[in-house]
């Protein structure tokens, strides 16, 4: 636009002989200029200055109003509506072959049956169809005002089969606005920018082609990188402006928003988001860069003015109030200051009403290490915040080992003091900030000491609280070191705003039920539980990180029959000093289990069925603690991927078991009329490693088809069907006579 401003001036004030008729191009937009007259100082200069003004006008005019130019990224500009009637105004896009985008959208909503319309014709009238609304709904037409929307063209229709979008009446037949699509008009679509490959002396680095799928997204299909890059090599995504990668850049989260050096891949396909606000019009080229050796392992070049749709990933700024902010995750930020004898912490994470958020100090000087770490627990619970001292003396929750506590537990709980001073708290836009004070050096001896003459080892994780607010195992933290110096000269801050977008929920792991009448003998190990499409997924529950296999299966539903004898051949573990893996098998009416970590109180409400007994003074004693026979992920294998897994015997084949010698634990159950429909296997020890049990009275009454009804509601419902269904076709064959 500048450029073209240039011009007309040049034309006009300069004398210049002549300028030859010129197409301006503005952003995908045409405008013609320039057929400008000779310069000859004859009296009618005064109109051909006027001309010329009026020309520069037009362009200046079309640059402010045809297509806006401020805020973010909104897709390709059609045009304004054209106004007639009612008020109806605003901008219109293309976000894609099928979508239109409506910004500022206003319409008095006095029309009697109006609609958003469109269709082939050269001009609105009544051929044409209805554009749902940005609803998807076709009713007419309601009051709008300075509105953002989509609507999306029906039936699959693209924008180019259409020459106009309008807000028709039909009972009047009255174009009330009206916007046309120019002709040869090309949407927004996904682009493709080449492929990854290795650079001569460094690690393997391919991809096929690697497509832009919109203004914030870029999928990479079969990437593969060998991993060695060398010992202190910081690998990542990382992204730039200039002729060439370049240690002026930025890092791109992974895909699953790390921050950390990038993992080996081995021909798999990812999408990643640029972080916070970042566009694809903002950079010039996308590599896997290392950081610290400043060379370039592989890369692309972005081109100019892409044409692909708008990111529908929403951006929130998030402001800290301390000087410092270091980005963990995209999802997860930590700042702080130290001022006098006292560190201020801000915990900022995008997370779930019932997520916590993580940060503290590694359990050991060399690595980040959540074994030892002592840490904070943040969380806002109702109108609540919390900022609770925790100590990992075990990775396991918080359980009684010969009288003490260890595992995952708050200070004031193993006889230390709860040191952290809440400050501020607040919940908006989905994320929770918490503002936390703690003395450099505690008082608390089990507290460590925040030093300021070196970086630091730290360790974070965010993940969900149990029923009891207490921390589960955690879903999302890192796999690298992470180190902070807390007393920098200057003030660090890498962060970025906050983004989200629309969950793609997995499908979960299917759902393992053992039906069979002649199976009468379980055997009880354990396992991994699976990520968000294992346990969580199947049975809804948070998870500590094991759970049961039964006869093979992550936590099947189970059928036995009243009167029957069965047997569990237990190895869960029988070491009761072992606060990780230590697992009595217990049969009880209450879903969540983990029975010895509850209150007397609690205890008294459960009907426990088998694998307890209690001693003369009425404390509960488990009966059936096997040796400990345990599938884990084998070495090199990331927990975290658990869930690109696409099915649960796909996760299992990976698992490597290790079983302790001797004879299982063995649990002997005869379920009577007195025991409930539903009953439920779990840990004696930990809470959420088991599922249910449904006890029939026979197998023929049962069907498998809705495990959360009774066999005898299901022997109804079954009849009612096949009721309803005779009947209906005893009266269709009468109406048919």
């Amino acid at each position: 636009m500048v450029a073209q401003l240039f011009s007309s001036l040049c034309v006009l004030f300069c004398g210049c002989e002549e300028v030859e008729e010129t197409v301006g191009t503005m952003k995908g937009m045409r405008f013609l200029y320039g057929s400008a007259v000779r310069w000859h100082g004859s009296a009618n200069a005064f109109v051909r200055i006027l001309a010329r003004v009026l020309l520069i006008a037009a362009i200046v005019h079309n640059a402010a109003t045809q297509k806006p130019e401020d805020g973010p990224y909104r897709g390709k500009y059609i045009g304004k509506f054209n106004s007639y009637h009612h008020q109806a105004s605003g901008d219109v896009y293309a976000v894609d072959e099928y979508t239109f985008l409506l910004t500022g959208f206003n319409y008095d909503g006095n029309g009697i049956d109006t609609f958003f319309w469109s269709g082939a014709s050269n001009r609105p009238g009544p051929q044409g169809f209805i554009v749902p609304d940005e609803y998807g709904k076709t009713n007419i037409l309601e009051r709008y005002f300075n509105k953002d929307f989509t609507l999306r063209l029906p039936d699959n229709k693209k924008i180019t089969e259409v020459k106009w979008l309008a807000v028709y009446d039909l009972n009047s037949q009255n174009n009330f606005a009206d916007v046309y699509i120019p002709e040869d008009f090309e949407p927004p679509v996904p682009q493709k920018a080449g492929s990854l490959t290795a650079i001569a002396g460094g690690p393997v680095v391919s991809s096929d082609t690697i497509d832009i799928l919109d203004s914030k997204t870029i999928r990479i299909t079969d990437f593969s990188y060998d991993g060695k890059a060398g010992g202190q090599a910081a690998v990542h995504f990382w992204v730039g402006v200039g002729p060439s990668p370049s240690s002026k850049g930025s890092k791109v989260p992974d895909e699953m928003g790390y921050l950390d050096p990038i993992r080996a891949y081995d021909r798999e396909t990812i999408t990643l988001e640029l972080p916070g606000d970042m566009t694809i019009f903002d950079i010039d080229w996308f590599s896997v860069y290392d950081v610290e050796a400043r060379r370039d392992y592989g890369s692309i070049l972005i081109s100019d003015d892409l044409n692909v749709p708008p990111s529908l990933v929403r951006v929130t700024p998030h402001t800290e109030s301390l000087p410092n902010c270091r980005q963990l995750h995209k999802d997860y930020r930590v700042s702080w200051e130290v001022f006098g004898p006292q560190i201020t912490i801000q915990l900022a994470g995008n997370v779930q009403q019932d997520e916590y958020m993580s940060f503290g100090l590694s359990g050991s000087e060399q690595r980040s290490q959540m074994l030892g770490a002592d840490v904070a627990v943040a969380f806002i619970d109702g109108h609540r915040g919390y900022a609770v001292d925790y100590n990992i003396t075990s990775l396991a929750p918080c359980v009684q080992v010969l009288g003490q506590n260890k595992g995952v537990c708050r200070d004031d709980v193993v006889g230390g003091l709860d040191s952290y001073q809440l400050h501020t708290f607040s919940r908006e836009n989905d994320i929770n900030t918490i503002t936390y004070r703690r003395l450099l050096i505690s008082s608390d001896s089990g507290d460590k000491e925040f030093l300021l003459d070196r970086p630091m080892y730290v360790v974070w994780a965010m993940g969900r609280l149990d029923s009891n607010n207490e921390p589960t195992y955690h879903d999302v933290y890192p796999k690298r070191n992470v180190q902070i110096n807390f007393n920098t000269t200057e003030p660090v801050n890498d962060c970025f705003s906050f983004t989200s977008r629309e969950a793609n929920l997995k499908d979960v792991w299917e759902r393992q039920q053992i039906f069979d009448r002649s199976v009468r003998s379980f055997t009880a190990t354990l396992g991994p539980a699976g990520g968000k499409r294992g346990y969580q997924g199947i049975t809804g529950h948070v998870s500590n990180g094991l759970a049961w296999y039964i006869n093979g299966f992550l936590v099947p539903e189970l059928w036995l029959r009243r009167g029957l004898t069965y047997s569990f051949r237990v190895r869960g573990g029988n070491n009761p000093h072992s606060p990780e893996f230590y697992h009595p098998l217990v049969i009880t009416d209450e879903p969540h289990g983990g029975f010895d970590r509850l209150s007397d109180a609690r205890q008294s409400e459960i009907r426990v069925l088998a694998g307890v007994e209690f001693t003369r003074r009425g404390r509960p004693k488990p009966t059936a603690a096997g040796p400990l026979c345990l599938a884990r992920h084998p070495d090199g294998q990331d927990r975290r991927l658990d869930d690109n897994f696409a099915t649960f015997k796909k996760f299992n084949r990976t698992l490597k078991w290790t079983c302790d010698s001797g004879d299982p634990a063995i649990l002997e159950i005869t379920p009577n009329t007195s025991w409930p429909d539903v009953v439920y296997y779990n840990s004696f020890t930990h809470a959420n490693m088991g599922w249910k049990i449904h006890i029939v009275d026979s197998y023929s009454q049962s069907t498998r088809s809705r495990g959360e009804a009774t066999a005898s509601v299901r022997s109804s419902s079954h009849t009612v069907r096949i009721f309803l269904i005779t009947g209906s076709l005893v009266v269709w064959a009468w109406l048919w006579k």
